[in-house]
């Protein structure tokens, strides 16, 4: 098939995607509509998103009549759902097509993603989209009026937006783009901000830029896209920063609950999941809500300088919290309408989908596990190469009985292990590789700080599944360029060379 012909048809599978997600999740939507009310945070999703739609802003009725300026929750889910429900009526099946939309579009992103990394391939991006179309637990959590899954379609579409990037150096442009879609996501999930640097770091991998001063090339060539990057997702959050400096006597990027969700995680008692706060003596008469939650913050912090071991000691509980079982859309729904969704149900569900997801633990452990393809005629292995061929024989066993066992958070810790075994290859390794690595490790470090739970690992679960489906990318070592006879290079050696087109071949299939 010509080159040409190859990106038709691979635009042709990537509108195929789209429309299969769009289709179970739409299939979802006219299921749920009707029998699942908003609840947990939904409920309060649903109450503000009302209250923007009337023209009440991000306010709070209490139940004596008091209305109060509140940011407990973050604003963006509520902000662009009360936009919808101005339009088009306050129902929370609106909400749930925004998410079947959003769901949508993080399968095309992977796709996309995919399509780059194996750019000779159509099977393997059509199953990296086809993982995240019909992932159970991302389907099922599509009535949910909850902001996990709207995070990772933005962090997928924004790992997207880094890939173009990459091609289009060095125009800083789609630097913007991927600045607009983080800061969006740090809208809905304020952490995703350290995703900023991190995506705009995998745009600049590979070979440096041509022209201008070698020595410059390092700071000036570099320096300037992160920052556009940070600057543009700082500069979608900074309206509201400046609201919440206004109406909430102190300033907040997005949301005031990080004191709260610190002081949860560092409870000696914790089970590393979410618990009721226990309220210091110190801040038992302090009642507004941002003065509390600085409060909760500083309590926090002093517990954590006088107990560190103990405060460490409850990161295993918490990645466990977050990563050994989702099960999210199983206990969204059955809280929501435990006739129309039993017991039984959310059973069933959450076993299907942690068989899902184990796969493609398993997957994405195949994938890391394997070694750099070799030159011909290579020589034989250094003793360092032996010992590191060791350690990943080794981390990929522990990282296989993991995802077998009940504590699949190990697994993805080796995961992690895995591709930092690769070594500086890793940084001319496809977008795709690392923005689901970055994600992953955002997660396990968020959550190893604050607290821990099944949802929150649905963020990372797109483009960790377009990473499973690398697993089925052949290797193929580096060929000598035309003109350079007698080349035979280890290929993770040879400079990455930028596309700057839509078609043909691409060196991102490099660490495949």
């Amino acid at each position: 098939m010509s080159d040409g012909a190859s990106v038709v048809a691979r635009r042709r599978d990537a509108g195929a995607i789209f429309a299969l997600a769009l289709a179970a999740r739409l299939a979802m939507v006219v299921w749920a509509a009707g029998r699942f009310p908003p609840t947990a945070d939904g409920t309060y999703y649903q109450r503000i998103a009302e209250r923007i739609a009337a023209g009440l802003g991000y306010t709070w009725l209490w139940p004596d009549g008091v209305v109060t300026y509140a940011a407990h929750y973050p604003v963006g889910y509520p902000g662009a759902v009360g936009a919808l429900y101005a339009l088009l009526g306050a129902h929370p099946a609106v909400a749930m097509l925004l998410n079947a939309v959003l769901g949508a579009l993080a399968a095309l992103a992977v796709h996309r993603l995919a399509a780059r990394a194996a750019p000779r391939s159509r099977a393997v991006p059509a199953l990296s989209g086809g993982l995240v179309a019909l992932h159970p637990g991302l389907v099922a959590y599509t009535p949910a009026l909850m902001t996990e899954g709207v995070t990772g379609s933005l962090v997928a579409c924004a790992a997207w937006a880094s890939a173009r990037a990459r091609e289009r150096r060095p125009a800083l442009a789609p630097f913007a783009v991927i600045g607009l879609l983080v800061g969006a996501a740090t809208l809905v999930r304020p952490q995703a901000l350290l995703l900023a640097p991190l995506f705009a770091g995998l745009a600049l991998s590979g070979s440096p830029p041509a022209g201008g001063p070698r020595f410059l090339l390092p700071f000036a060539a570099r320096a300037a896209p992160v920052l556009l990057t940070v600057i543009a997702a700082l500069l979608v959050c900074a309206p509201w920063t400046a609201r919440n400096c206004l109406r909430m006597n102190q300033c907040a990027l997005v949301s005031v609950n990080g004191g709260w969700n610190l002081l949860i995680g560092a409870d000696p008692a914790s089970t590393g999941a979410w618990a009721p706060v226990q309220v210091p003596e110190a801040c038992r008469e302090v009642f507004d809500e941002a003065g509390k939650d600085a409060c909760f913050g500083r309590e926090a912090r002093r517990y954590i300088a006088e107990h560190p071991g103990e405060w460490l000691g409850l990161v295993p509980r918490k990645l466990a919290a977050t990563f050994d079982y989702c099960g999210a859309a199983g206990w969204y729904l059955h809280a929501s309408n435990p006739s129309a969704f039993s017991e039984a149900d959310k059973i069933a569900l959450g076993a299907v989908e942690t068989v899902f997801e184990r796969i493609v633990l398993l997957a994405a452990l195949v994938w890391a596990a394997r070694r750099p393809a070799q030159a011909l005629g290579a020589r034989r292995p250094s003793l360092a190469q032996r010992a590191l061929d060791i350690a990943r024989l080794a981390l990929f066993a522990l990282g296989v009985v993991a995802a077998l066992h009940v504590h699949a958070w190990v697994g993805y810790v080796a995961l992690l292990g895995l591709a930092l075994i690769k070594g500086r290859a890793l940084l001319r390794a496809p977008v795709l590789v690392g923005a689901a690595l970055a994600v992953l490790a955002a997660t396990a470090a968020t959550h190893a700080v604050f607290f821990g739970a099944g949802r929150y690992a649905l963020v990372a679960f797109p483009l960790l599944s377009g990473l499973a489906a690398l697993a089925a990318a052949r290797q193929e070592a580096d060929r000598p360029a035309a003109g350079a006879p007698g080349a035979t290079t280890h290929m993770l050696a040879a400079p990455l060379a930028q596309p700057r087109g839509g078609g043909g071949g691409s060196p991102d299939d490099e660490l495949l």
